[in-house]
């Protein structure tokens, strides 16, 4: 083999050995690349196959909340307060609206009346995540008139919602008692807070599935689950009363420019709150302008120094401890009195008036601060403490609202305690109370001294209507002896009678009450010509059924005294309340009155006409009014009597009699009526009044239903009798 040759042969088995180490690498990586083909099979197949079948899954399945229908919230007469009623919402796929959002933007923008820009930003910031934000709100909560126009563009990948929405029946009755729920319907304030668990419910769930043709339907392999919804709660309130107070609350913070005010009316026998008012007030209907800081329940959540409606605690420990009796003379030092405070310190004790020498109840009436000083001082902190403390302040009253404070009470061993604190506390400071603890004090007095614990909830049923949960009444202590009371309320009737709450005495009805009147503490100091003004009272004295606390925050046109501020709302409030027939029956009608064979017809007496006519409306029954006043003074039906749905109910207001057009008026039935409702009743309708007797009325002259001529006299016999069937009619 020649050189060449060798050559040839060499170079040939070198290229043999280059080919197959080229197609052993090629097989390897035809090896490795079937192996990742593999790996990423059994990986999607096996290891991932649940993930992936849950995208699949998502493709033409999805899963639909059945929203649960909130509870209804009911007054303790089954007048519905809160309801709900369905809105529509307006939601945007911006995958399928695609290159349209301009278009979809200036439509919503036109209807509105937001700017585009709004729209857009809401769809274009959801297109960086397309696979996982496919849903976005655009509206919320709108009425079917406004939405009709925007089904009428039918635009392709909106999405319209049906959505609960909570609807108050009397705007901002009670708004701070009752709360509000945020866009999701869960509970945000007051009773809607307090009992959402009990109020939502539990939602439902409904998984649908799309076919090749798009048609969407239930899927057989998930059952619907059905939603349960929320419970009723029948709260304690009257919506009358509550009606009432708010009206007269709000009418005397404007009379007084006060910055605000509050009201709170409780049963005393059972501790049941009948009303709760705050002013400035919330409508919980519309939430977007409202004022988180209304919204606070000041009667539970806000502390001051109670002034003199406090002197009742520091009385009955005198009483209770045998340290004075309502003959017990004091000197009143003319008005002004030095107190030391230790070394060459000291400062003065002063009234509102100069007094000579009082007796014990003598100074209650004229609400003498320098009598109760020196009977604080005679009694001690621990005696005084001790009583304060049995009538609840410094502890939580156990209210069924949310936001309690337990106000302020300093013990006598307190280092903050100074000399001079038992004779301040004596008369209302350097101690903080709930209005809502001030009242229960009060409600114990008139309850025979048994503290009642307050409560708002009566009861709550299912949608069965069987009741779950009830409260009742639960008496935590009795506070003060019969002898004591017996003591205490003619001071406290006197109050009324002779001292500073003259202005709330009301014809032949007997109220026990006191005024208050304390200086505003801020910043470590009082501030001048800021106080706070208050009347707590009770009637009738002979069998108290109800306690009223009307406070003020900062009068300022008619002087800041409790008497001259707070007194005539109470004897507003008292007066209206008086003259509606309550009896204070826990007992509560159907639920929905509307939708039994019969309805009876509510009394809605002394309400506003505009509250009469809701409530009517709320049972079924329509009504036509008669005069241009704004209270209804009369009403045919008369409460009480059954008739038919939609039947109507005449209402009569005051202001301008309803006479025909030759002056002549029917004359009203007074009979059986006390001297007091009578003569408003004629006098609503411009007749002159003249009285035979006292007490009630068992004649009148013209006789009832006779047409006289507009401004006729009219002539009642009347008869007494006892106070206890006189006082609530």
């Amino acid at each position: 083999m020649t050189y060449r040759d060798r050559e040839h042969a060499v170079q040939g088995k070198e290229t043999m050995s280059l080919s197959r180490s080229r197609f052993l690498i090629l097989k390897l990586l035809f090896a490795i690349f079937f192996a990742v083909i593999l790996f990423r099979l059994v990986k999607i197949q096996v290891i991932d196959a649940g993930t992936y079948k849950d995208l699949a899954r998502k493709q033409y399945e999805r899963s639909f909340v059945l929203p649960a229908t909130r509870g209804n919230i009911f007054d303790r007469n089954g007048n519905v307060i809160v309801s709900n009623t369905i809105l529509l919402s307006f939601a945007a796929d911006p995958k399928i609206i695609g290159d349209r959002q301009d278009h979809v933007a200036e439509i919503f923008a036109h209807i509105f009346g937001k700017p585009s820009s709004f729209y857009l930003e809401k769809m274009r910031e959801t297109n960086e995540d397309q696979n996982t934000r496919r849903f976005v709100w655009l509206e919320r909560r709108v009425t079917p008139e406004i939405a009709r126009r925007i089904e009428a563009a039918k635009l392709e990948g909106i999405v319209v919602i049906n959505e609960p929405k909570r609807l108050y029946h009397y705007d901002e009755l009670a708004g701070a008692l009752l709360g509000f729920t945020n866009i999701d319907n869960k509970g945000i304030s007051g009773i809607e807070f307090q009992y959402d668990n009990d109020l939502k419910g539990f939602n439902g769930s409904v998984v649908m599935q799309r076919d090749g043709l798009g048609r969407v339907r239930p899927s057989a392999d998930y059952p619907r689950r059905e939603p349960i919804n929320g419970k009723d709660i029948f709260l304690t309130i009257d919506v009358k009363y509550q009606a009432i107070v708010d009206e007269e609350l709000k009418h005397g913070v404007e009379v007084n420019k006060a910055d605000g005010g509050c009201a709170v009316m409780v049963n005393p026998k059972t501790g049941e709150v009948l009303a709760m008012s705050v002013y400035p007030c919330i409508n919980p209907n519309d939430v977007n302008s409202l004022n988180i800081a209304n919204a606070r329940n000041r009667i539970v959540s806000d502390v001051f120094e109670p002034g003199s409606v406090f002197k009742v605690v520091t009385a009955a420990a005198a009483f209770e401890n045998n340290l004075v009796t309502p003959e017990s003379r004091f000197n009143a030092e003319h008005g002004k009195m030095k107190v030391s405070l230790g070394g060459n310190k000291f400062r003065f004790i002063s009234d509102s008036h100069e007094y000579d020498y009082l007796t014990f109840q003598e100074a209650i009436e004229v609400s003498s601060n320098i009598v109760l000083a020196k009977v604080g001082k005679l009694l001690g902190g621990e005696k005084l403490y001790r009583k304060a403390r049995d009538f609840g302040f410094g502890m939580m009253t156990g209210i069924d609202l949310p936001g309690e404070v337990r106000g302020v009470l300093k013990k006598p061993i307190d280092h903050d305690w100074s000399g001079t604190t038992t004779q301040t506390m004596s008369y209302g400071y350097e101690i903080g109370a709930t209005p809502l603890q001030i009242v229960c004090t009060y409600a114990a007095i008139a309850n025979k001294g048994v503290l009642m614990k307050p409560f708002v909830v009566a009861h709550i049923e299912d949608g069965n209507g069987e009741t779950i949960a009830e409260q009742k009444p639960q008496a935590i202590r009795c506070v003060v002896s019969q002898k004591t009371l017996d003591q205490l309320l003619p001071a406290f009737e006197g109050v009324v009678e002779r001292g500073t709450g003259k202005e709330v005495q009301i014809n032949d009805v007997r109220i026990a009450g006191k005024t208050g009147t304390s200086r505003k503490y801020f910043g470590g100091k009082y501030v001048e010509n800021n106080y706070t003004a208050s009347f707590v009272g009770f009637y009738p004295v002979e069998d108290p059924q109800v306690v009223c606390l009307v406070m003020m925050d900062n009068p300022r046109s008619r002087g800041y005294y409790g008497g001259s501020t707070t007194g005539p709302v109470f004897r507003a409030i008292a007066e209206r309340v008086i003259m509606t027939s309550y009896k204070f029956s826990r007992t509560t009608i159907a639920k929905d009155p509307a939708a039994r064979g019969s309805i009876v017809v509510p009394d809605v007496r002394m309400l506003q006409s505009l509250l009469a006519k809701k409530m009517l409306t709320n049972y079924g029954l329509n009504c036509q009014t008669f005069g241009n006043g704004n209270l209804v003074i009369k009403q045919t039906p008369e409460p009480g009597k059954k008739v038919e749905k939609d039947e109507t109910v005449s209402l009569i207001l005051n202001g301008e009699s309803v006479a025909s057009s030759d002056g002549m008026i029917a004359v009203p039935d007074v009979r059986g009526m006390s001297i007091r409702r009578a003569m408003n009743r004629l006098v609503s309708d411009e007749f002159e009044v003249k009285v035979q007797g006292s007490g009630v009325v068992t004649q009148q002259f013209p006789t009832a239903g006779e047409r006289t001529r507009l401004g006729s006299s009219i002539t009642l016999t009347c008869m007494p009798r006892t106070m206890a069937q006189a006082s609530l009619y």
